[in-house]
């Protein structure tokens, strides 16, 4: 067993093969550079991607491989060079962990755009050569740059899904100045991201309508999120009475699905944002044209939005809805997500599991 738990100064939960199943694995984090903080890592968030990058699904997995960028900890120690935290401060740290730091996008605060790429959180060559481990694990190091400060009081539980789901979809709400009161947004799908959109939404003052294929989903959808509607998406009557009826969408969807019945319901100049991967976009250009609409696609957001965006959910008291795990259920987590089980999004109590 300690053959194949390995030798390190970091513990962690790690995949070794393409059938996804974690167990515990060590390994050595680098030292702690100039411009670096190590932090204690508390809780991590459970994304699709631990699922996809587990199981090698884009065949580009890198094993052992320790998954989890949805990171909160608190800090241990920093680099001589390190001036926005100090030992004791709550942190985060989200998808990536690097960028070229001197490209266009970078100068603008775009790292997940950076014209020689990111560097992910986890399975990616970061710049010492090593492969780059994420938040299921004790600890980790991180350039001050890709880190975060997570408002006094704000739990940091509830922070580790911000910073994917919750920034995933906040970053494209901004761009598309979707935080105008009284406005009308559509969310399709109602999974980690898509709750994380109605909440957003209806934190900006619009009105939110939910779109989904499954009536259960009704109640939670209008008491817990408090959506302003709920659309049964395959019933074509109650689709046709939203003609042209929103402002804009958010579609959270990874299956695939229609477009052009969405594309209906959008007022002139609306536009609709895909942040799912289904596995292919499809709609007839009069979807467009006609009513000079538009599709943008998202992926995360720069480092200086998702500081504004966790400033935004602690001023606003915007918490994500979490179901709280040990790290010993990981593998049952992750199997549940996989069947859409979880309301709305699993964190690791990485500090009084992992051990």
């Amino acid at each position: 067993m300690a053959a194949e738990l390995g030798h390190g100064n970091c513990l962690a939960w790690a995949a070794r093969n393409e059938t996804g199943t974690l167990s515990p694995y060590r390994f050595d984090r680098r030292s702690v550079g100039a411009d670096d903080i190590s932090l204690k890592i508390k809780y991590c968030g459970v994304c699709f991607a631990d699922v996809v990058w587990t199981r090698n699904k884009h065949g580009d997995s890198m094993y052992p491989l320790v998954p989890g960028h949805e990171i909160v900890g608190v800090v241990t120690a920093t680099g001589s060079n390190v001036k926005g935290f100090k030992v004791g401060d709550h942190v985060g740290v989200g998808t990536y962990v690097n960028s070229c730091r001197n490209c266009e996008y970078c100068d603008d605060f775009l790292e997940i755009f950076c014209s020689k790429g990111g560097t992910f959180t986890f399975n990616r060559i970061d710049s010492d050569g090593t492969v780059t481990k994420g938040g299921y694990s004790s600890f980790i190091v991180v350039h001050e740059r890709y880190c975060y400060k997570i408002p006094d009081g704000y739990p940091l539980d509830k922070a580790a899904p911000l910073l994917c789901a919750g920034i995933t979809v906040y970053s494209p709400m901004m761009r598309h100045k979707m935080n105008q009161p009284g406005k009308s947004l559509g969310v399709i799908g109602l999974g980690g991201l898509g709750h994380m959109a109605v909440k957003f939404g209806k934190a900006f003052g619009l009105k939110v309508t939910v779109f989904s294929t499954s009536e259960s989903k009704k109640e939670e959808a209008l008491n817990l999120l408090r959506a302003d509607n709920f659309v049964i998406s395959s019933d074509e009557q109650q689709m046709m009475s939203l003609g042209k009826s929103l402002d804009y969408i958010i579609d959270t969807a990874s299956g695939d699905h229609p477009f052009d019945p969405y594309m209906s319901l959008l007022k002139v100049g609306g536009v609709l944002v895909l942040v799912g991967f289904p596995s292919e976009v499809r709609l007839l250009p009069i979807s467009l044209n006609m009513g000079a609409k538009s599709i943008s696609g998202s992926m995360t957001g720069g480092t200086k939005e998702t500081q504004e965006m966790l400033n935004f959910c602690a001023t606003n008291r915007v918490y994500p809805e979490v179901e709280v795990i040990n790290i010993q259920y990981i593998n049952e987590a992750l199997e549940r997500l996989i069947k859409r089980d979880v309301k709305y999004r699993f964190v690791i109590d990485i500090a009084n599991s992992l051990s």
